[in-house]
């Protein structure tokens, strides 16, 4: 690795570069013009500024953008979509910087014309300047490492992969229990098929950055939740792909176009613009729901209190991406005693309370979720976030279960609109499946339509009840 200079040198050197470029034609007589006859701007000064008060300007701005941006000159891999998002906020961090710094009426300042004129351009062109510059930390086109906890298996795959390897991780316990095997691998200091080991699997998001990795090869015994998973969250957090062996396939999603004893991971699904689509739905989605259903929240919370005088509302831990795990929050329908990781009909459900009876049938005990889908651990469609409990049983009876993990789950979905139960985990996992397989932001919301069009049903049946 070359130490991140060049990295570090060109990412600045570009961002002042870009800078200096957009205030200079902001600043130009033919530009102040144009920013002129536009309405609101207009009420602005134009005073294209001289020679030297114009490279004061130049340098103030250069200056205060470089520094707020400094974050971003570290090598790192990232996904596009961090990598925009936290330049943006870095670049707004500069122009309010700058709003500052005019505040004060300095001669070097940047005028409210030319900082209004030269924010969007900035917003745009330094967040497409780092997505070019991500993948550029070193010289080399591909740069892989094996991940796992079977020396083994490592030892088998090897020879399998087709990019540079730079070495491995992997527990060392694994080499301690390996020698107790007459088949284990040749490990010669710490090394297995001639290659260094640079760490355990704690230090992967270390390594992933140390060294410009791109690549990332799976080499794990079992599909262990905690090892094999929290791999494939590092390299989803970072941007890096992943390749598993094709006895894996079935837990995780491929391309499925893949030939050879390696597959591709499919580790971000949507693409980017999806994504961006998709978020800013669930967003405007949960802050509307939240907004006009509050009457509806206050009515519930009163019944709940009148009826038994419980808590109002219920906490449970359920899986999220990648096994990870995250508090959701229903409004409580039963009482509070013991719960069965089995799953049961309501029928047959007698901790059910009365209020809470209207509630399922009405779906009003899921609204608390909106504030999840608001602060991003839930989606408005994806697979049913399942209890961690009951996600142990059901993987026990579907072995391609985990699939589901690659997208968020949600407060909706195909399983959701076509009263798929985890009662009938076979038939969940299908739909659950085939959304992860055909999603797209239309598909979204053709799903929830038809949910908001249920509810409607469900609630004038149980009124008219």
């Amino acid at each position: 690795m070359n130490g991140g200079w060049r990295y570090r040198v060109g990412s600045a050197l570009g961002v002042a570069v870009i800078t200096a470029i957009a205030v200079s034609v902001v600043n130009s007589p033919s530009a102040q013009a144009v920013l002129t006859s536009v309405p609101l701007l207009d009420r602005l000064s134009a005073s294209p500024p001289g020679t030297v008060e114009g490279m004061y300007e130049v340098a103030t701005t250069v200056a205060v953008v470089v520094a707020a941006l400094l974050p971003l000159y570290k090598p790192r891999p990232r996904r596009i979509l961090d990598a925009v998002v936290l330049a943006q906020k870095r670049v707004l961090v500069g122009l309010l910087a700058l709003a500052a710094i005019g505040y004060f009426d300095y001669s070097y300042r940047l005028p409210r014309l030319a900082l209004l004129a030269v924010a969007p351009v900035l917003l745009t062109a330094l967040p497409a300047w780092f997505v070019w510059m991500r993948r550029k930390p070193s010289s080399e086109s591909e740069r892989a490492i094996v991940v796992g906890d079977d020396p083994a298996e490592i030892e088998r795959l090897v020879p399998d992969i087709d990019v540079p390897l730079l070495g491995y991780l992997c527990p060392t316990i694994a080499f301690e229990v390996s020698d107790e095997s007459a088949a284990a691998p040749m490990v010669a200091d710490g090394g297995v098929a001639s290659l260094d080991r640079l760490g355990g699997l704690s230090r992967i998001e270390d390594v992933l950055v140390e060294y410009d990795v791109d690549t990332v090869v799976l080499a794990f015994e079992h599909t262990d939740r905690a090892e094999f998973f929290g791999a494939l969250d590092a390299c989803f957090e970072h941007g890096v792909d992943a390749k598993v062996h094709r006895d894996h396939a079935d837990q995780v999603l491929t391309s499925g176009d893949d030939v050879g004893t390696l597959v591709n991971v499919d580790v971000e699904p949507w693409d980017v613009q999806d994504y961006v689509l998709k978020r800013g739905f669930d967003m405007a989605f949960s802050v509307v729901g939240l907004v006009l259903l509050s009457p509806v929240i206050l009515g519930v919370v009163a019944a709940i209190k009148l009826d038994d005088g419980g808590s109002v509302l219920y906490e449970q831990e359920r899986t999220a991406v990648f096994g990870e795990t995250f508090d959701v929050f229903k409004f409580r329908s039963m009482v509070p005693k013991g719960e069965s990781a089995t799953p049961v009909e309501d029928e047959e459900n007698d901790r059910i309370t009365r209020v809470g009876r209207v509630l399922r049938r009405t779906h009003l005990d899921e609204i608390p979720q909106l504030w999840s889908i608001l602060v991003g651990d839930m989606s408005v469609v994806g697979p049913r976030a399942v209890w961690t409990e009951e996600e142990s049983l059901l993987e026990a009876q579907e072995r391609s279960w985990r699939k589901r993990w690659f997208v968020k789950p949600g407060l909706t979905g195909l399983a959701q609109v076509n009263d798929v139960k985890s009662t009938n985990p076979e038939e969940k996992l299908r739909y659950d499946l085939q959304y992860v397989k055909e999603q797209s932001f239309t598909l979204d919301v053709k799903l929830v339509v038809r949910q908001v069009w249920k509810v409607c049903i469900d609630v004038v049946n149980t009124v008219r009840n």
